[in-house]
């Protein structure tokens, strides 16, 4: 079990960047997959980005494959996504979450932030 934390949400205009962090209080933070869902009102929640347990692979959705970037830093029990080139259907609350396995469903995550809010205006 791990506990995370989302940071560093907040309102940015279309073309703008913005990075989230997510921090883990686990002593077994490498143990796990994270990754990075955002949900907006009323539709699902939807998978964006995750990394592997050391940190050199990461895979992205195809709606944010080359705009954002995922990173995470074992020591400091910390993971980032840098989000570049905003647009609008970028807004969503955002959630980490821990696995043990690569996995793009929601379903196959154990531990979860409670999100944070980034908003993109055109």
């Amino acid at each position: 079990q791990v506990q995370l934390v989302e940071s560093g949400g907040g309102l940015v205009q279309a073309g703008g960047s913005l990075m989230i962090a997510c921090e883990a209080s686990g002593r077994t933070f490498s143990d796990y997959v994270i990754g990075w869902f955002r949900q907006a009102p009323g539709k699902e929640r939807e998978f964006v980005a995750y990394i592997s347990h050391s940190g050199s692979y990461t895979y992205y959705a195809d709606s944010v494959k080359g705009r954002f970037s995922m990173s995470r830093d074992n020591a400091q029990n910390t993971v980032h996504l840098q989000m570049d080139s905003l647009r609008p259907e970028d807004t969503a609350v955002y959630y980490c979450a821990a696995g043990r396995r690569f996995a793009t469903s929601a379903a196959d995550y154990d531990d979860w932030g409670q999100g944070t809010q980034v908003t993109v205006s055109s």
